[in-house]
């Protein structure tokens, strides 16, 4: 017997039977199954019978998989890793754990993967806590009315199809049309509210997600925005769940009172990839070859938007999806689908882009359903007659191709449409303030811009711009505190617009 043993009086004897008497530690049971099939992305799993839908596996490689299809004897998982070190015969355990992501304020400023991970080479992600990407959305009692607007600072966008905090507001068009740029545009305008910004790029190249960080980070708003990338290099199964990610990381805002914007870029990806997946799995295909579920998977994931209640938390989720269309074809399977969930559409028509119309909106389809209950009085004011005026110039700009004789009033209404029309042109990453845009739209509508070349257009409303920023503040905080638009303030902005067209015509007559 050791010295130390005899002065603490230790018992060794009874050390021993105690250990012996004590109860034995319950037994854990762990059940392992084995690889039976490997296809791109997706792998045929045995002998896990207890396993849970949605439940997340672990993989011998240390590749991980969401448990997507239950059928006796064998279940259908979608790879979250590389398929690499997958191979028939392997072992599979579970883990008991569905699939989660980061949340929390250290995601802000980063660029990161669907499960949270970091993925810009600036170190580990300060966020201790995690939340399942599935969440089951707000009950109705849980919201509230949308009431309050958020502001893309794009006057087609702000003056026509309003969207209020809270809103789904779909963004859809043909490819090179500009949605990316008008979703990034109002994350831009974001800089000078406490907006959070979540950007979702989902099947993205890799070039276009770095202009996008490019463009963020430029315009200031990279330290109150999280970009959650899913590549098309990435497995197919982490652009699944890339906008489920981005939903959970909005609602732990949302959660402790912030508003979050979400542009999801873009869903027509994430349909084709949760198409691949479910034909590797052998579902049966529907109508163009999408499996039947694919309303819901879109419903589920875009019904967790809206405006709270303090109960919860009273923040808002405000939604920007993006899906692409194909020869302007609004009737296809998936844009159908997510018209019908959204809360309107900004539509971008590429027969405005051949014509040099930037940002491409096209009013005559695009609407926003709930967004004008929450447009301020100002704009409401402003905007009353710009999409009749639109709608009539279009009307006679086509009937005017056939070469017919117009009179006077009707060449008068052509011209005026013109040039609204020129004034809703916006140049790329220059989001403009309310008292701007209001400035521009009751110029134009006053007739100003009638008679102007394009760029004499751009010329005025660049003067505009910095005279209503100079003279007009105290109209531009009777437009923030959402006061009624005043007959005087339309006169004291029609005057601005009157200035500027003379300093043109001074400058003009100065440089024959």
């Amino acid at each position: 017997m050791s010295t130390d043993t005899r002065k603490s009086g230790a018992d060794p004897q009874g050390l021993l039977q105690a250990l012996l008497n004590a109860p034995s530690p319950a037994p854990r049971l762990s059940e392992i199954g084995q690889v039976a099939e490997v296809a791109d992305g997706i792998v045929i799993v045995t002998g896990l019978e207890s396993a849970l839908s949605d439940e997340l596996l672990r993989f011998e490689s240390g590749a991980q998989g969401i448990v997507l299809d239950l059928e006796p004897g064998r279940l259908g998982i979608v790879l979250l890793d590389s398929s690499d070190g997958v191979a028939v015969g392997t072992s599979v355990v579970r883990t008991h754990a569905v699939v989660s992501t980061a949340v929390g304020p250290g995601l802000l400023g980063r660029v990161v993967t669907a499960l949270g991970n970091q993925q810009d080479g600036q170190g580990a992600i300060a966020a201790k806590v995690r939340r399942p990407v599935e969440a089951e959305a707000p009950k109705i009692l849980d919201r509230e009315a949308i009431s309050r607007p958020l502001a893309t600072g794009i006057k087609v966008v702000d003056a026509a199809v309003p969207v209020g905090l809270g809103q789904r507001q779909l963004v859809i068009g043909d490819r090179q049309t500009g949605k990316t740029s008008l979703a990034v545009d109002a994350i831009l305008n974001q800089k000078n509210t406490d907006v959070i910004c979540i950007y979702c790029a989902i099947g993205q190249r890799g070039d276009a997600v770095a202009k996008v960080i490019g463009a963020i980070t430029q315009g200031g708003m990279m330290d109150r925005t999280i970009i959650l990338s899913a590549g098309d290099e990435d497995p197919a199964g982490l652009a699944y769940i890339a906008p489920y990610s981005a939903l959970t990381m909005a609602e732990h805002f949302a959660g402790h009172g912030r508003d979050v914007l979400v542009v999801l870029d873009d869903l027509t990806h994430h349909a084709r990839s949760y198409r691949e997946l479910s034909l590797l799995l052998r579902r049966p295909p529907g109508r163009e070859a999408f499996p039947g579920d694919i309303f819901y998977i879109h419903a589920r994931l875009l019904e967790r938007a809206g405006q709270f209640t303090e109960a919860v938390g009273g923040g808002s989720i405000t939604v920007l999806p993006v899906v692409e269309t194909q020869a302007e074809n609004l009737s296809a399977y998936i844009p159908t689908n997510l018209i019908s969930i959204t809360d309107g559409q900004i539509y971008l028509s590429p027969r405005l882009v051949r014509k040099n119309q930037f940002p491409a909106v096209d009013l005559g389809v695009s609407v926003s359903r709930v967004g004008g209950k929450a447009q301020s009085k100002a704009f409401r004011s402003v905007a009353g007659n710009l999409r009749v005026t639109l709608s009539q110039f279009e009307e006679l700009e086509d009937f005017a191709r056939f070469g017919t004789r117009l009179d006077d009033a009707t060449r008068a209404r052509l011209t005026r449409g013109a040039a609204v029309r020129a004034s809703l042109r916006q140049a790329e990453r220059d989001p403009l303030s309310a008292i701007e845009q209001l400035t521009v739209l009751v110029t134009a509508m006053d007739g100003q811009f009638d008679h102007l070349s394009e760029a004499d257009t751009v010329k005025v409303m660049s003067e505009l711009r910095t005279a209503a920023t100079q003279e007009l503040d105290d109209i531009a905080k009777a437009i923030a505190e959402n006061e009624p638009f005043e007959e005087d303030a339309r006169a004291r902005m029609a005057a601005l617009g009157q200035q500027a067209r003379a300093k043109l015509e001074v400058r003009d007559g100065a440089n024959p």
